[in-house]
């Protein structure tokens, strides 16, 4: 096992504070990368750089000074190649530096490296491996993303999610993995995958640690708008898309759903979908399509570099019609007020779901099933990875689920929540 604490809210105060010198904190996460990445396999490359200059007073320091950040390689980062996981020529993939990338700089972050990712963030696992069992997967497709803050490498990483590639990929590996409402992280600079359903997203150690991040990273964020005093209603999705669970991973979540009840939860439990099934089939039909009209041109130029999972995916998208596509994009609209209009009629104030239909499977050659996250992505509302206990030494948990633009609510519900089910409270 290659993880290790490294809570984010910690570190920031530290070096803020000065109690930490950034160039020796960066100097002992370049070792412990050295010293274990070759077994988990999280990075494609790194930088470090010397901050005392621009922010010699400790009492005007940014809130992340100094925080190394892992940047998923479809983000692009000021000079650093992007490379996406793939064999086409970073030449192909320049492109401007992303906004969250920008605000992580201006808020002091230093980008420590890139991370792996599936190819172009699809389904085409990269090198990466679990920290708790290398014989096993870290999910995907932020995979390098959740390994490395996971192993202890970085306290803080960006990802996407166009499935369940923020969620999953957390639950596997133990920590907090955070997607935001649709479109409140910029995804400018970003390569795309499916726009209509891509998401970016953070992964720290804790809640706490996440709740800083965004606060830096997502727009007009306000934690005003938060009563700490506030105990949410919990919902569970049941029916169809609970189902789809395996018999360990839904044993274990009704063991943590009773864990909630004990501790005085008000937990009700109602359908969320009528047709997981139809949600599932449109949200393939969403993806490739989009993926064919993002990667015209790399496509028709590169097919031959292009796994064959993913120029599948291509292949598919272009034979998908207009109509189905334009009604695949409208289903999204409709399906974020459906799960809305659900909550409110039944006085949900968060659901609580697997955060993955089981443990990380065996081997890497799949990153596991995102079929436990998709509806959320697809109705663009915010969710987060909760890490509870584990299976065989596997990372289990749960991901909370809140109404559309509640994302600060769910970060402060994501607490008790916690720590519940850590038994800390």
């Amino acid at each position: 096992m290659t993880v290790q604490r490294a809570p984010l809210d910690e570190a920031a105060m530290a070096l803020r504070t000065g109690e930490r010198a950034v160039t020796d904190y960066v100097a002992e996460l370049y070792e412990r990368i050295d010293a274990f990445d070759d077994d988990v396999r999280a990075w494609v490359d790194a930088e470090a750089a010397a901050l005392a200059e621009r922010s010699p007073d400790p009492s005007h320091r940014p809130p992340l000074y100094g925080v190394p950040v892992g940047v998923k390689d479809v983000f692009h980062v000021d000079g650093m190649p992007t490379r996406a996981g793939s064999d086409l020529p970073p030449a192909e993939l320049v492109g401007q530096q992303a906004a969250v990338v920008t605000s992580l700089r201006a808020a002091g972050a230093l980008v420590l490296g890139k991370t792996m990712t599936t190819e172009f963030a699809y389904f085409e696992p990269g090198p990466t491996r679990n920290p708790h069992d290398l014989a096993h997967t870290p999910g995907g497709s932020s995979s390098g993303s959740a390994a490395a803050v996971a192993a202890g490498m970085c306290p803080l990483a960006i990802g996407t999610q166009t499935y369940g590639s923020i969620v999953r990929p957390a639950t596997f590996c133990g920590i907090v993995g955070f997607k935001p409402s649709y479109g409140r992280i910029p995804f400018d600079g970003i390569i795309p995958l499916a726009p209509s359903v891509d998401h970016v997203g953070l992964f720290t150690q804790d809640v706490p640690g996440m709740e800083l991040a965004a606060s830096v990273c997502v727009d007009d964020w306000d934690p005003s708008t938060v009563d700490e005093h506030d105990r949410p209603v919990v919902g569970v999705p049941a029916g169809e898309y609970l189902d789809q669970a395996s018999k360990r991973g839904l044993d274990r979540f009704e063991e943590h759903v009773a864990t909630l009840e004990r501790a005085g939860f008000e937990v009700r439990r109602t359908v969320a979908f009528d047709d997981i099934r139809t949600v599932n089939d449109r949200h393939d039909d969403l993806v490739a399509a989009e993926a064919a009209l993002a990667h015209h041109e790399w496509f028709d130029a590169h097919a031959d570099r292009y796994a064959d999972s993913t120029a599948d995916l291509i292949r598919d998208g272009r034979a998908v019609s207009i109509e189905t596509l334009a009604d695949a994009r409208r289903e999204c609209v409709r399906l974020r007020a459906s799960v809305v209009d659900t909550m409110t009629e039944h006085g949900i104030d968060v659901w609580v779901a697997p955060g993955a239909p089981g443990p990380a499977p065996a081997g890497i050659d799949t990153t596991g099933d995102p079929v436990m996250n998709l509806p959320w992505t697809q109705a663009g509302v915010p969710a987060i990875a909760i890490p509870a206990d584990d299976v065989d030494g596997l990372p289990v948990g749960v991901q909370c689920i809140a109404a559309f633009g509640a994302d600060e609510r769910l970060l402060a519900w994501a607490t008790p929540i916690a720590n519940v089910l850590r038994g800390v409270a």
